[in-house]
């Protein structure tokens, strides 16, 4: 509800993180992330928000043992090394030219099914 008593109803994460007037610094930082990659993909604006909010608790709970920003910085840097290297290490190459196109199509409307696909169909 805004000043105004407009109401939105969305279940976009950046739509609603758009329109809520934010004070708390880190706070509006997760809005630009949310903005961001709204802007540079189009979809996933609720799971990066999460995503950064559950690291920022997690950082939060071990600055409150001690350890200092930076070795938790450091720490987040090697744990998303070891998190892509397990990534290659499980992916599978796939041939995207076979069958038409198949399997590009059937992994574009897994990605897009939130939004584009499940608007307008294959």
């Amino acid at each position: 509800v805004s000043p105004d008593g407009d109401v939105t109803v969305s279940n976009d994460g950046a739509t609603i993180l758009e329109k809520m007037e934010i004070e708390h610094q880190v706070a509006k930082l997760l809005v630009e992330l949310s903005q961001s990659q709204d802007d540079e993909i189009g979809d996933g604006t609720t799971g990066v928000v999460v995503l950064a909010g559950a690291l920022l608790e997690q950082a939060d709970l071990l600055i409150d043992k001690g350890l200092h920003p930076l070795r938790i910085t450091d720490g987040f840097e090697h744990a998303c090394t070891i998190a892509m290297d397990r990534l290659k290490e499980i992916s599978d190459e796939i041939d995207i030219f076979a069958n038409e196109h198949e399997e590009l199509v059937k992994s574009a409307m897994t990605s897009l099914g939130s939004k584009i696909v499940s608007q307008n169909g294959r």
